[in-house]
């Protein structure tokens, strides 16, 4: 006689990550790119993630002018759209920002790290230096799997069966393009892999915190 087995399988902790594109980009872009690389010709690079680069201070909303208040109300709309009571219910929070620029030329890169003391956190393309039409640049925002190394640490062959089981232990990896925004939790370890190209990587990098 043959025992038929009762199981129930279920993808458990999901990590949300939301991308939208931003209206207007266009003109958007250029102004912001204007503002930022006359902020850049004008300070030297704060270091914190970058590998190269340039890296504004964390000022940008008394220099950036009304384009760069724009992005980072996006962000929060966003975020209130994703964050709930611990019963389902939306939430609409006034959320504490911290906001900053980041340019990439050729060979720079972000290290791999989170943003402590946050719930969410985003990033915004200004000017993506080609890599949305050529993958040999790099540049691609990378999230590593918040689960560790998973399976692949002991038996690479192998994975869990069932939703999300093929992706344990690795990353998932996004070309920036100009217009898209981010957003996902602030304890996602993430980097950017090196820009190779000959132009300018831009981006708008923020925090949420409550």
């Amino acid at each position: 006689m043959k025992t038929v087995l009762n199981v129930s399988m279920r993808g458990l902790f999901a990590t949300p990550v939301a991308a939208m594109e931003v209206p207007d980009a266009d003109a958007r872009n250029a102004e912001l790119m204007a503002i930022i690389l006359s902020k850049r010709a004008q300070s030297p690079s704060v270091q914190a993630s970058n590998a190269g680069g340039w890296h504004s201070d964390r000022d940008i909303l008394t220099w950036g002018g009304p384009r760069v208040s724009e992005i980072l109300n996006f962000g929060c709309e966003l975020a209130n759209r994703m964050t709930a009571d611990r019963e389902g219910k939306l939430v609409r929070l006034a959320w504490k920002t911290s906001i900053w620029a980041n340019v990439n030329g050729n060979g720079d890169a972000n290290m791999c790290h989170y943003h402590a003391g946050a719930f969410w956190s985003g990033c915004y393309y200004v000017e993506d230096g080609g890599c949305a039409s050529d993958a040999s640049l790099g540049g691609e925002f990378e999230m590593l799997d918040p689960r560790g190394p998973g399976p692949a640490m002991y038996a690479p062959a192998l994975k869990f069966a069932g939703e999300g089981g093929a992706s344990v232990g690795g990353a998932e990896m996004i070309r920036p393009r100009p217009g898209l925004l981010l957003l996902f939790p602030s304890f996602l370890l993430h980097q950017v892999r090196p820009y190779r190209g000959n132009a300018l990587r831009i981006s708008i990098a923020f925090n949420l915190s409550i």
